[in-house]
């Protein structure tokens, strides 16, 4: 995959805000998808000082896996709140450009705009290779919201002030809601819409819980049924 836009990752606090601000200049909440045929789910895992990062393609709609591809590092960057990307990001970028297809879809276990200065990882890495990208997160970084109904589907406004910044999706029936976001390229409705397609049985879309395994550790067999993960 081509990196479109560049910075450095050795940078400050400081430094990483700035470059934040500028990014989110660069972001398009609208929609530029063509047909979805295949997505893919991105996570890190961490063992130590080392970073692991995990892209998994699905085919879509059939959610069966065709590729992955894993990438180490160390980590370099403080574990700041709101400054995750700079931890993350370079092993995503560096597994990203190891990747041997070219998804449609990105889904990032983690924020995009539902973010302080609305430039979470999804968002971030999105700009920077300029593909459509969502977010999907476990637990809400900032914004108010009501609670979705108890059925899979419900969802309510993710806001901070008067700006929307996310939905809260409730992906089964009587689970903890995800929030969604836009990365780059996808407006909102759509971003749900695909969330949930991807979650079959369980909390999580099934992307992204292939991807939180392989950056754990698990091999895949492509080509063959996989066992159930969870």
């Amino acid at each position: 995959m081509v990196t479109h836009v560049e910075h450095r990752w050795d940078v400050t606090p400081q430094e990483a805000i700035a470059i934040q601000q500028r990014l989110r200049s660069l972001v398009v909440t609208e929609n530029r998808l063509g047909p979805v045929r295949t997505i893919a789910g991105v996570d890190v895992g961490f063992q130590g000082e080392m970073a692991q990062a995990a892209v998994v393609v699905l085919r879509y709609p059939e959610l069966e896996p065709v590729d992955y591809v894993l990438s180490q590092r160390p980590v370099t960057f403080p574990y700041v709140p709101g400054l995750l990307a700079f931890r993350e990001g370079p092993v995503v970028m560096d597994a990203l450009e190891r990747l041997r297809s070219d998804p449609d879809l990105l889904i990032f276990d983690g924020q995009g705009l539902a973010h302080p200065r609305r430039v979470g990882i999804a968002t971030h890495v999105g700009v920077l290779v300029d593909r459509p990208s969502i977010g999907c997160a476990k637990s809400r970084l900032c914004g108010v919201h009501h609670q979705p109904a108890q059925m899979r589907g419900a969802t309510a406004f993710l806001t901070d002030g008067n700006e929307v910044i996310g939905m809260v999706v409730r992906t089964q029936d009587g689970v903890s809601p995800l929030y969604v976001s836009i990365g780059h390229k996808v407006d909102l409705e759509t971003a749900v819409v695909y969330v949930l397609n991807c979650c079959q049985k369980h909390r999580l879309p099934e992307p992204i819980r292939y991807a939180h395994r392989v950056a754990g550790g698990e091999r895949l067999l492509l080509g063959v049924s996989q066992p159930s993960l969870f």
